[in-house]
């Protein structure tokens, strides 16, 4: 029902007031009629009438009329007190008055409704002002970049004051389906601000969120859902609410609400409109100047990292830095490192807090992938993953749990085309992680990689140029034909601190099905006792019995080991072993291996690391067992050239020698007893014939001595060098350091070699002057001769067959022979030979 101003029902109250006014002049004209005629008073009950025609329109103003002219006929006009309504004069005045009513009841009607116009008009002009004002108010918070909560405080308030409602209230849609409320304006009443409640049901916000236009409920005891039962406790009849919208996405909501029976009027969105765009412009702002400042720290975090990765710094210095650097950027409460190991596990590698506690997980920490957890996820996807802790499991999950962990996000940390790990961070918070942080979290993980490359990459070129040192440290050795335990111990010590292991062994297999150690080298302890030697029996579940059965690459953990090896490794402290085969000439010759002691399992490129000393282990046996045959080889030419000069030399001795000397007698006894005394020509034929077998004798003696010398067979150098430094035709300084007899072999290949420089220093170089030193030095392990001469120089030792040959006899005793020699500059033959067996030469 409508009420009129006067609180009483329209049609009545006009009524009531025109009796009241023809009363009231029905009065008037009654104390006037004794001194004005009253006639002339008839006009006066038009005041009654024009009251009732202004106010309250045609039809109260026209009974009015009526009911004023019979008033008038009724008390003045004559007859009195009677009624007589079709008097001409009764019927003017009625006409009269109705006339008048009507024509003042419809100026009345035009002036009050230009009267309203105008009002509205100026209420408008009122509203539009205040609405431009709170506008301005809010545009001046915006301007001078008011945090987004201060905005949104003024809207409410000035929404509230402007569009004269009882509630307005802000929301913000998190990416949760989750509704928070981030302002509230009511009369005696601070609101629910910061509380999350989930978006559902049928209410305005959810109106809003399901269509993204304004929404309208006139009547909120029909609404639903938690934002409804928020609201519904403090008497909402109606709402209308508004979406806010930023940079083209739904953010959030702003509604208006009435108390009373009456809505919100309409025009009410139109007139939020404004507002929800300067939000809608402060939140814009906010973020700008949020996303401005985290890229600007972010750009600075990763400019500090950068510079760590560019300068090489340690893959630890780079994990503590990352973490420390992506938990502060992302305000987050930790932020983790985690590497994913070659036997399927996880391990904490660097990690961050935000509060004075120390990460929940030590660094070092293993752990085994599995649950339903975010490093699980992404070990198991290779891309990032968030989690909700609530429905996780695992062991990680119990942790978190544990601590108050609620959400986490990781991304994958990739190296090389290969999931190394993953970069994390963590929230104890009940809101959600952002919805960039894997985006962002990405920059620092591409750094780590970049880091973890760089560093493996050092490590690789520097593990390459120590293995290739070691290799052609080792290869020297074998190039040089060192004795095989040489290259052993040189390997097993290679091998062990290139690989960083704590023992290596080197075992070659018998034909008997036993294992020999014949090479060992330990970090730990490295006083203790080598089992070179070290006869084991093969059998059971170990390293060298799995080599041998298989003839491949093996590795092992003792725990599991069984049989003599496995036993006598476990006392050496073995935990797990890698063994690599060695074979020669298609042959398996032995194993190399080595251990380590820690509970950590060998590296998984161990195998191949190994491979490139058993090739040269192969190589060096090889060329060992060859340099064996060959030196055996020649041993047995030599031994076989000397038994044969022996032979002819006994042959000469027992044979023709004695036939000539037989021949001699018979020439000068029997012959010459029988020749006549006057034979004298005849006797003197045969003195010459005697003479000249006694030459040939002579010269048959000499080349005796010469296949193999009676004199170094019976005194040894001393004598035998100094006869031929007398026969020498060259002046000869010989200088002899030997005191006692050497190896007849020795002693032999000696004599040649001097016999063999002086014969050419004299018949080619046409030297004045040679000199011979032969010397055992201090050590008394080799014997060392020097020939040198003056003459003319350029001897080459591959002219001719004697230096050559004597290049063989020395090599076949493990020696060398070597010739310097220059133009006009003379010639030095030198000679070292070992006087023990298995001694190796130097260099």
């Amino acid at each position: 029902m409508r009420i009129w101003r006067f609180g009483w029902p329209r049609p009545l109250g006009g009524l009531v007031a025109g009796a009241a006014g023809v009363a009231a002049v029905t009065g008037l004209v009654w104390a006037l009629q004794s001194v004005v005629p009253v006639s002339a008073l008839a006009g006066l009950y038009v005041l009654a009438v024009l009251p009732v025609a202004v106010f309250w329109g045609v039809w109260p103003s026209l009974v009015v009329a009526v009911v004023s002219a019979l008033a008038d006929d009724y008390f003045f006009f004559p007859p009195v007190f009677a009624l007589t309504p079709t008097d001409p004069d009764i019927l003017a005045i009625l006409v009269i008055s109705a006339v008048t009513a009507v024509v003042v009841s419809v100026l009345a009607g035009r002036m009050r409704r230009r009267a309203g116009e105008a009002e509205s008009l100026a209420g408008e002009v009122r509203r539009f002002a205040e609405g431009q004002a709170a506008l301005r108010r809010v545009a001046t918070l915006v301007a001078r970049a008011a945090s987004p909560e201060e905005v949104f405080a003024a809207v409410a308030a000035e929404v509230r004051r402007v569009l004269a409602v009882d509630l307005t209230v802000m929301c913000r849609y998190d990416p949760d389906g989750v509704l928070t409320y981030v302002s509230w304006s009511q009369s005696g009443h601070e609101g629910p601000v910061g509380v999350r409640v989930p978006l559902g049901g049928r209410n305005v916000a959810r109106l809003v969120f399901d269509t993204g236009r304004p929404a309208r409920i006139d009547d909120y005891g029909e609404a639903s859902g938690p934002a409804a039962d928020v609201v519904r406790p403090l008497g909402l009849r109606a709402a209308v609410g508004v979406p806010v919208n930023v940079a083209g996405r739904l953010w959030g909501v702003m509604t208006v609400g009435s108390m009373g029976e009456q809505p919100p009027p309409a025009g009410t969105e139109e007139r939020l409109a404004g507002f929800t765009e300067l939000v809608a412009t402060a939140i814009a702002n906010a973020q700008a100047r949020v996303e401005l400042r985290g890229f600007a720290e972010e750009q600075a975090a990763l400019r500090r990292v950068a510079t760590l990765v560019a300068r090489a710094a340690t893959p630890e210095e780079v994990f503590a830095a990352v973490t420390a650097e992506a938990g502060r950027v992302l305000h987050v409460d930790y932020s983790s490192m985690i590497r994913l190991d070659p036997d399927g596990a996880m391990t904490w590698v660097g990690s961050w807090s935000d509060t004075d506690a120390a990460f929940p997980i030590p660094l070092g920490t293993r752990a085994e992938v599995g649950g339903r957890n975010m490093p699980t996820l992404v070990f198991e996807t290779g891309r990032p993953a968030r989690i909700d802790y609530a429905d996780a499991s695992g062991a990680v999950a119990d942790i978190a749990v544990a601590v108050g962990i609620r959400s986490a996000v990781g991304v994958p940390i990739s190296v090389a085309g290969r999931l190394w790990g993953l970069l994390g961070a963590v929230s104890t918070r009940l809101e959600p992680l952002a919805a960039d942080i894997e985006a962002r979290l990405g920059g620092f993980a591409e750094l780590v990689a970049t880091a973890i490359a760089n560093a493996q990459a050092g490590v690789e070129l520097r593990g390459y140029a120590g293995e290739q040192a070691a290799l052609r440290r080792v290869a020297t050795l074998v190039a040089r034909a060192a004795a095989p335990g040489e290259v052993f111990e040189a390997v097993t010590a290679e091998v062990g601190r290139l690989l960083e292991v704590d023992f290596t062994v080197l075992s070659r297999y018998e034909p008997d099905g036993a294992v020999t150690v014949v090479g060992a080298w330990g970090r730990v302890d490295p006083g203790r006792p080598r089992p070179i030697g070290l006869r084991l029996e093969l059998g059971g579940h170990n390293l060298h019995t799995l080599v041998s059965q298989t003839r491949r690459t093996a590795r092992i953990e003792y725990a599991q080991a069984g049989g003599p090896p496995a036993d006598v490794a476990r006392e050496w402290g073995f935990r797990s072993a890698v063994g690599v085969p060695i074979n020669v000439e298609d042959r398996l010759w032995g194993v190399v291996s080595v251990g380590s002691g820690s509970e950590e399992p060998l590296p998984a490129d161990t195998e191949p690391r190994l491979a490139g000393f058993t090739e040269l282990v192969s190589t060096a046996l090889a060329n060992a067992e060859a340099q064996a045959a060959l030196t055996a080889s020649r041993a047995r030419i030599v031994a076989a050239a000397d038994t044969a000069r022996r032979r002819i030399e006994r042959d000469l001795h027992d044979g023709a020698q004695q036939r000539l000397v037989s021949l001699v007698l018979h020439l000068r006894g029997t012959v010459q007893a029988a020749v006549p005394p006057e034979a004298d020509e005849l006797r003197a034929h045969l003195d010459e014939v005697a003479a000249e077998v006694v030459s040939t004798l002579d010269e048959l003696r000499e080349l005796a001595r010469g296949i193999h010398p009676s004199v170094l067979a019976k005194g040894g150098l001393h004598p035998a060098l100094n006869t031929l430094a007398r026969r020498s035709s060259v002046p000869v300084d010989l200088q002899m350091r030997i005191d006692r007899r050497l190896p007849e072999q020795i002693e032999i290949a000696t004599y040649y070699v001097v016999s063999e420089a002086l014969t050419n220093a004299a018949k080619h170089a046409h030297a004045s002057n040679i000199h011979v030193e032969v010397d055992t030095g201090e050590a008394d392990a080799v014997l060392r001769v020097q020939v040198r001469d003056d003459g003319r120089g350029g001897a080459d030792l591959s002219g001719g067959t004697g230096l050559v040959g004597l290049k063989d006899r020395i090599e076949a005793l493990s020696g060398r022979l070597s010739v310097q020699t220059a133009p006009g500059a003379g010639t030095t033959v030198h000679v070292e030979l070992p006087l023990h067996s298995g001694h190796v030469l130097p260099g």
